[in-house]
């Protein structure tokens, strides 16, 4: 019994060591495959910028509303950066220059249509589909039933050249849409006094990426609860924004590279 006790003493160290270097090989073995991709960061299009906060913002910093919403859309890109890069991805963010690359993104937002639908199950991703509203005639009327399933509003491209120009240009094959910010107020849509008083604020970031071949690989909603007493831009972007952005970029890597 003690001989047995001593031969299991002694492997111990050497079955975990063997596990944690089979955790690490993945890890690296993943890490070299980020590698081999580039990615495109897209900033969300201004107009889509939906704050329910930025009074309180601007009675705290004195920043206006123009100086808010940029300084939101260049953090979220940046952060993004900063997620994809720490992942070992290739990237190219452009909002880094934005005199170099305006004219592109204009460009891009030209090809870009939005459409709600339904929120992915992230756990069994598949793409939404164009859903078919259901018609019925009421006393007369023609009636459009509508789906109450939470949405996001998802980027589409409609011209089919776009991607293929995109990558043979940058040589990136990942196109990272941001196609919307919301920053929602405490307890908004809650009516209850105390609840508001109790509650959080929300972030949240619509997105969808594409492949250089025009697939839609992932997308969906990403959201992060801040404190409602939280006003200064960048401490939100630092503190909140980067857990948005690795969110997003576990979720890639799920799609990517899948666990057998």
């Amino acid at each position: 019994m003690k001989r047995i006790f001593f031969v299991l003493v002694t492997l111990m160290p050497l079955l975990v060591l063997a596990q944690n270097t089979t955790i690490s090989r993945k890890s690296n073995e993943d890490r070299e495959l980020a590698a081999s991709h580039k990615a495109m960061i897209i900033p969300f299009e201004p107009k889509l910028y939906m704050s329910e906060i930025d009074q309180q913002i601007n009675l705290e910093t004195k920043m206006s509303a123009k100086e808010i919403k940029y300084k939101f859309r260049n953090g979220l890109n940046e952060e993004l950066y900063k997620a994809f890069k720490f992942s070992k991805y290739n990237v190219l963010d452009l909002m880094e220059d934005t005199a170099k690359y305006k004219k592109e993104i204009e460009n891009i937002y030209q090809f870009l249509a939005y459409d709600y639908q339904k929120v992915p199950n992230q756990e069994n991703y598949k793409a939404p589909e164009k859903e078919k509203k259901d018609k019925k005639i009421n006393k007369g009327q023609l009636v459009v039933e509508t789906n109450s399933d939470a949405r996001f509003m998802n980027a589409k491209i409609t011209n089919g050249k776009l991607v293929p120009a995109l990558y043979s240009n940058y040589k990136t094959d990942l196109f990272v849409f941001i196609n919307e910010l919301e920053l929602k107020a405490a307890g908004s849509g809650n009516y209850d006094a105390y609840s508001v008083e109790k509650a959080n604020r929300q972030i949240i970031v619509h997105y969808t990426i594409y492949t250089f071949d025009g697939k839609e690989i992932n997308s969906g909603i990403a959201t992060e609860e801040f404190d409602s007493e939280l006003n200064v831009p960048k401490k939100i972007i630092e503190k909140h924004f980067s857990k948005i952005a690795a969110t997003i970029v576990a979720r890639l890597d799920k799609q990517l590279f899948p666990k057998k």
